[in-house]
């Protein structure tokens, strides 16, 4: 039996836009267990990242709730949040926004111990060192500033300070879609080590099915604020059921020899999130869409161990 990190109900995330609101996180129900790494897809404005910060506590939830260690999160304030924050970090999807650059390395690394008060200033730079170590940084560069260093390497700086309060659980955020591919095969790779040697937990967040699959246990695939489909890695890529998901994977350029599998096109652009469909919110694109599509919002369910599904069509 898995030991549940964190589980996630019926978070919904709604931004104010003039007289109408953007419905980015819709329903959003799901559990992580311990170690393991779970991706989460989907095209661009499906509402993954906001899911991803909900879960730590970098954007309020509009409604639901986020249990970490029985606790719902979505209630904590003051010391309680604080603390929470040496459980709980994020790797952020661009390594140079995401840093400050009028501090050094040594000085971006250390700050979370330093505002956790978590270490003195030797053992702050101590410890500095050792994480630069850690995740492939020369600790020579520990007064550089972050232009002076490559994409990769201000990668690596952003997820030395995501260990450096010796977090639980890592959100993930597209953190290798800004780099060359010779640089994400180096952080992926460092990633895993990194969870096998320290036990971590990650929401790895992606819209590159091929990441997701070489690093995830489980997949979620969102579409418009809803998850449509959750499975084990292997059976989502070897029988996905949701039209969506098989359209998604159906994109994934493979290298071949002769006949290429069939690419799904889908019709139509991505409704709007201010003012989804009716039903399911993938019936306005989806090839075998019915009256019940049309009308009636299908729920997540499981159709085998493991496996769930939010499709009227599958059975």
């Amino acid at each position: 039996m898995q030991e549940t990190i964190l589980s996630v109900r019926d978070i919904r995330k709604y931004f104010p836009s003039g007289s109408q609101v953007v419905k980015a996180v819709d329903g959003v129900s799901f559990d992580v267990y311990r170690g393991e790494t779970l991706g989460l897809v989907g095209e661009s404005g499906c509402g993954k990242s906001t899911t991803g910060r909900m879960t730590i506590r970098l954007l309020d939830v509009t409604s639901g709730s986020v249990l970490y260690g029985g606790q719902d999160i979505a209630t904590l304030k003051g010391a309680d949040l604080r603390a929470l924050r040496c459980h709980m970090q994020i790797i952020f999807q661009d390594p140079f926004s995401s840093l400050d650059p009028r501090k050094t390395i040594g000085d971006t690394i250390g700050r979370p111990l330093k505002v956790h008060r978590l270490a003195g200033r030797h053992e702050r730079f101590e410890r500095v060192l050792e994480l630069m170590e850690r995740v492939g940084l020369d600790p020579n560069w520990v007064n550089k500033y972050p232009h002076e260093l490559d994409g990769g390497r201000r990668q690596r700086v952003g997820i030395a300070r995501a260990l450096a309060v010796n977090p639980e659980y890592i959100v993930c955020d597209e953190p290798v879609s800004a780099l060359d591919v010779s640089i994400q095969a180096q952080v992926l790779n460092l990633l895993q080590d990194l969870q096998q040697e320290m036990g971590l937990t990650y929401l790895f967040i992606s819209h590159d099915l091929s990441v997701v699959k070489h690093l995830s246990n489980r997949i979620a695939v969102m579409y418009l604020g809803k998850i449509v489909e959750l499975a084990r890695s292997e059976d989502l890529f070897a029988s996905p059921a949701h039209p969506y998901t098989q359209a998604l994977l159906s994109a994934i350029p493979i290298p071949s020899i002769g006949k290429k599998p069939q690419r799904i096109l889908l019709q139509g652009d991505v409704p709007s999130p201010k003012n989804p469909p009716s039903g399911c919110r993938f019936h306005t694109r989806c090839p075998y869409a019915t009256e019940r599509c049309r009308s009636e919002e299908p729920c997540l369910r499981e159709v085998q161990e493991g496996h769930h599904v939010a499709c009227h069509l599958v059975k």
